[in-house]
């Protein structure tokens, strides 16, 4: 479990950069933030808490206004979230 907690923090982190880019659109940076307060959420499980998160950016994910090194980033963030566990 480790390793998924550090995969968690990891992921809380890179949410919080998109969030403080100004470069990227006001519309994505508050998806990050949603889904930054919802991976920091201890009352669900840490599984459920990345497939969520997985959900919410994958909404974002396909934005056409989003810039190309944001969309690295968001599918950087979904393959750490892959990696959590369900349990």
């Amino acid at each position: 479990m480790p390793n998924s907690e550090k995969s968690m923090e990891n992921c809380i982190l890179m949410l919080q950069h998109i969030q403080e880019d100004s470069s990227i659109p006001r519309n994505i940076r508050r998806v990050a933030d949603e889904t930054r307060t919802l991976l920091m959420n201890n009352s669900k499980a840490m599984g459920l808490r990345a497939a969520e998160a997985i959900s919410k950016v994958d909404e974002i994910s396909n934005d056409p206004n989003m810039p190309i090194h944001a969309r690295t980033r968001i599918w950087e963030l979904v393959s750490q979230l892959e990696q959590i566990p369900l349990d």
